[in-house]
């Protein structure tokens, strides 16, 4: 079974803001995907499915964003999943450009306080597969940027991050990050 959790913030304000582009990513997997309904649990959101032959969990924590990690650490201890093989975790980064798609296994959090929350109550040793936010022109606005809607040229950046996330998900969990980010790569190069 595969937990593949989304970051974001639950509540209509936030919906298409720039640190909820992981809800985004969930929500087109759901729609491409027979998943049953979202239900409360574990302090978030979790629809059921299959991908690709495989289990899978779709969660939306609905914590806040600083403390993603209860409701994934509360589900993977629930499920007695081994993180590094069974959790992946799409979220935002600002170090990338607008659109940009990276993924790996471990690491630091670079200051997402998503990612920590998540380190704190399981390990740092999971998939993360970054979706590209941009940064704000100073470090104090950071805050306000995260929470900030997308332009419409970065709106159709990250539509179609999103969609490419959503189309090669299957190839993420049947093969790994490092085939999913090759694949991935080629298909944003070849643009």
């Amino acid at each position: 079974m595969f937990l593949l959790a989304g970051l974001g913030n639950p509540d209509k304000e936030y919906q298409a803001t720039r640190h909820n582009v992981g809800f985004m990513a969930v929500d087109e997997i759901f729609r491409r995907y027979s998943f049953s309904d979202f239900k409360k649990k574990a302090q978030g959101l979790v629809a059921e499915g299959n991908i690709a032959g495989e289990k899978v969990l779709l969660v939306k924590p609905q914590t806040y964003m600083n403390l993603s990690g209860n409701c994934i650490g509360e589900l993977v201890h629930f499920y007695k999943l081994d993180a590094k093989k069974d959790v992946i975790v799409i979220h935002d980064d600002m170090d990338l450009n607008v659109g940009v798609i990276k993924a790996k296994c471990g690491g630091g959090s670079a200051g997402h306080n998503g990612l920590k929350s998540i380190d704190n109550q399981i390990t740092n040793n999971y998939t993360r597969v970054r979706i590209g936010v941009g940064h704000p022109e100073q470090k104090g606005q950071v805050v306000d940027w995260v929470l900030s809607t997308f332009n419409k040229t970065d709106k159709e950046k990250i539509n179609f991050a999103i969609d490419l996330i959503a189309q090669n998900i299957d190839i993420l969990i049947l093969k790994g990050w490092t085939t999913f980010a090759s694949i991935i790569g080629e298909k944003i190069n070849g643009i």
